[in-house]
């Protein structure tokens, strides 16, 4: 049996208020803008459609406000898109089933978010509890999901610490007291905790320094290769894109501008916008 892609979206769309009939033919790339001329609505993406693999990593790249992390939240299911559908297969809670997230009742799309899906924020505070220990982050992930043995919560903390590159030792400390590229870290390792068949990393090395983004993408790779987690990687940073990724998408005014393997967009962009992020990167 052929395998199948774990992700197919399909005209993904999340309009900001009322919306009219022209709230699409108004806004984009080729109107250079995502407001909505008629009744003011912002159109955060509009008919974006890909395809994301078992064990692959894919990129979303733009600039700030091209709708690449509202992606991220409608797949999350942090939102609700307005149109278009998020066909998942990497099971539910009813078994081998195939889910449409953009229509997920609400225990559904909880029940993915606890055991089959990561989300590293690109700020530490939205993805960590900073009022309880690095252990604890990651025991609340795995309480979430039903795992209530003691030992085996520690063990798994420790393992996760150490995969991370997090010292032992620090084990019961407060994120509060780490490194932001240590909080990064932990933000994975809590991500990772359930076992997820997805992972989202949003704008996960921004604001870091050079040597530490380096470790954060080495670690990423790391991860990728020993468990196959698929991943879906949103930046601005086309040097993260390349070392990541193996096909990408490029957005502006909430529009796929352009999609395909990531070489080949990189080493020969075919639209102007993505010309203009390859040739500032230089």
């Amino acid at each position: 049996m052929r395998e199948q892609p774990i992700l197919s979206v399909a005209g993904l769309t999340r309009i900001h208020g009322q919306g009219c009939p022209w709230c699409i033919e108004t806004t984009g790339d080729g109107e250079g803008r995502n407001s909505c001329t008629r009744c003011g609505a912002v159109v955060a993406c509009a008919q974006v459609s890909f395809e994301l693999w078992p064990g692959e990593i894919l990129g979303i790249m733009g600039e700030s406000g091209s709708g690449k992390s509202t992606v991220v939240k409608l797949l999350h299911g942090d939102d609700r898109p307005s149109a278009g559908a998020i066909i998942y297969r990497g099971g539910g809670p009813h078994g081998d089933e195939e889910l449409d997230l953009a229509s997920c009742d609400a225990f559904t799309t909880r029940w993915l978010r606890h055991r089959r899906f990561g989300l590293v924020h690109q700020q530490a505070h939205l993805g960590l509890n900073f009022r309880v220990s690095a252990g604890g982050n990651i025991a609340e992930r795995l309480l979430s999901g039903g795992e209530l043995r003691y030992q085996a919560i520690r063990d798994r903390a420790i393992d996760l610490l150490g995969r991370t590159e997090i010292p032992r030792g620090r084990l019961d400390h407060r994120p509060g007291t780490f490194s932001g590229g240590m909080q990064q870290r932990l933000q994975i390792a809590r991500a990772l905790a359930p076992e997820p068949h997805l992972l989202l990393l949003d704008e996960v090395t921004t604001g870091l320094d050079l040597s530490v983004q380096a470790r954060i993408l080495d670690l990423v790779l790391e991860i990728q290769r020993d468990t196959g987690v698929a991943m879906v990687v949103v930046t601005h940073d086309l040097g993260v894109i390349r070392l990541l990724t193996g096909r990408a998408l490029v957005m502006r005014h909430g529009r796929v501008v352009e999609s395909g393997l990531t070489d080949q967009i990189l080493e020969d962009p075919t639209h102007p916008y993505t010309q203009q992020l390859v040739a500032s990167a230089l």
